[in-house]
């Protein structure tokens, strides 16, 4: 099944208080298992003015908004390039994969420059995001029955295995290889209802729960035998990017 996102999406950059450097959709449509009945993550970096930064009185590094439009749940996070530069530095999945989709809503040259950027951000340490994130959606799973965080818990584990042994970033659950064989049958339940659970014939707990345990194994091993750095090459790259965008805006409104 394909979710045609609505043409609306590309409105909303512009209708924020800040100047946005980017909004990418995140989410489900991102992992590649939506519903008709999903909301819209959408995620990105906006830019505080030099005097909202330097001064006694700061603005917000992080914006959140939820609203609904014709029909559509739209969740809006955004982080002011300070705070989210601070994030991807500190093995932060979350960030990197906001940073890298390709579902792009609004970009700039910032933006171009952040992706640019990306792969010497990513270090051995970001196994541990994946792992951690597993964990908390395997322990969902459990206490709800719901379908959506077993498929988070078989995404999480495949994208931070990938990582490890490329160094390339894959959020896309149906782009990734290494998973069980039933992985397409759960992602077809999935996409018919957003909160649903188990469908008749899936896996027992039991099978599930050896699955999930293998794969936490390969994300383990994977990440004992990377290539990946200790520390982000990138680092000082990524402190003068925030500096070159902040003394812009300045310049641009002077």
């Amino acid at each position: 099944m394909t979710v045609t996102l609505p043409s609306w999406l590309a409105e909303i950059p512009a209708e924020q208080a800040h100047p946005t450097a980017f909004a990418t959709i995140s989410g489900a449509h991102l992992y590649g298992f939506p519903s008709a009945d999903s909301d819209v993550d959408l995620r990105g970096v906006h830019l505080l003015p030099l005097e909202e930064v330097v001064g006694l009185r700061t603005g917000s590094e992080t914006l959140t908004r939820s609203w609904v439009r014709d029909g559509v749940e739209v969740d809006l996070v955004t982080h002011d390039l300070a705070k989210f530069c601070r994030l991807l530095l500190r093995r932060n999945g979350y960030v990197l994969e906001q940073l890298l989709s390709p579902l792009v809503v609004a970009t700039s040259p910032v933006h171009r420059e952040m992706i640019a950027a990306a792969p010497g951000c990513v270090t051995r340490h970001h196994a541990h995001h994946y792992l951690g994130f597993a964990r908390t959606q395997w322990r969902l799973f459990e206490r709800s029955g719901e379908l959506k965080p077993l498929l988070y818990t078989f995404r999480v584990l495949l994208t931070g295995v990938h990582l490890m042994r490329t160094g390339e970033l894959e959020a896309d659950l149906t782009r990734l290889s290494g998973g069980p064989p039933y992985l397409g049958d759960l992602i077809a339940a999935k996409r018919s209802a957003e909160h649903g659970r188990l469908p008749a014939g899936a896996p027992v707990p039991a099978r599930l729960a050896r699955d999930v345990d293998r794969l936490t194994g390969e994300l383990e091993e994977a990440r004992d035998a990377s290539r990946l750095p200790d520390t982000a090459p990138s680092a000082d790259a990524v402190h003068d990017l925030v500096v070159r965008a902040r003394m812009a805006m300045r310049t641009a409104r002077a």
